[in-house]
């Protein structure tokens, strides 16, 4: 189980973490689509790249959470995704919380259910 302390520190960051959006998303109303995706931003004279007052922030290093914290569900515990009964064995309820595929039918949803609970497990997305 991960530290209370770098959890916090984990969810602060992520809040504090600025969006990264794609250079000149403020010019161009028409293209959605490049709003929402981070894009390198390119040109020899871009203001953005060479990290100018006044432009949105770069993504780097420096923003990235402790390691330990790292891809972790906020509850502490490791994601893992469960297609069929048998990725549960490798499993232990203690240290993984699970998140079912979105491709399971319902017959297959509903005994990987039933086994997990059996066995402790905690499921997000029933």
């Amino acid at each position: 189980m991960i530290e209370k302390r770098l959890l916090r520190l984990s969810l602060w960051l992520r809040r504090t973490r600025p969006k990264f959006k794609a250079q000149g998303y403020w010019k161009n109303k028409k293209s959605v689509k490049r709003k929402d995706n981070w894009r390198y931003p390119d040109g020899i004279h871009n203001k953005m790249r060479k990290k100018w007052k006044g432009k949105p922030p770069l993504v780097s290093v420096g923003y990235r959470g402790p390691r330990l914290a790292r891809g972790l569900h906020p509850s502490g515990l490791r994601e893992a995704l469960v297609r069929s009964v048998s990725d549960l064995e490798s499993l232990d309820p203690n240290t993984h919380i699970l998140r079912l595929s979105r491709t399971l039918g319902k017959r297959k949803r509903s005994m990987i259910i039933s086994i997990a609970e059996e066995r402790g497990f905690r499921i997000i997305n029933k």
